[in-house]
């Protein structure tokens, strides 16, 4: 059991829960016109961000640890147009990849191939969700 990747895969996984509510609380606060494309949109990000708790609790308990029963802390601004939204999941999206990026470079110094391949997934991933994100917030033409 190696403590430095079991300390940021529960951040990692204290992250992702949080995006769990935070996202299904953005899909809940949209209203106008575009309701229903964006709340669909903001409901899958909370299925992704359900979807890597889960494989991160997973790799936390095959590495002997105990994933923790928490989400992190959710700022709520009571700011809820869609730029507001979409700044904030920036925001959130910009830090999950950060932990990310970190485990995968603990992972590549512990030799765990797994790992560091899982981390370099989900940085793929977040880094996507990240591009759609400030795409979303560009003004067109």
């Amino acid at each position: 059991m190696n403590t430095k990747s079991l300390e940021v895969l529960n951040q990692v996984f204290v992250a992702e829960m949080s995006g769990v509510v935070r996202y299904l609380h953005y899909s809940f606060m949209v209203m106008g016109y575009n309701r229903i494309p964006i709340q669909k949109w903001l409901r899958d990000q909370a299925m992704e961000s359900m979807n890597h708790a889960i494989q991160v609790g997973e790799k936390i308990t095959s590495l002997g640890g105990h994933p923790p029963a928490m989400a992190g802390k959710i700022e709520e601004t009571n700011l809820h147009s869609i730029t507001q939204l979409l700044t904030e999941s920036l925001k959130f999206e910009v830090e999950g990849l950060a932990l990310y990026k970190k485990l995968a470079e603990i992972a590549s110094a512990e030799g765990d191939i797994a790992l560091e391949e899982m981390a370099r997934t989900l940085v793929r991933e977040e880094t996507d969700h990240i591009d759609e994100v400030q795409k979303m917030l560009r003004s067109p033409g």
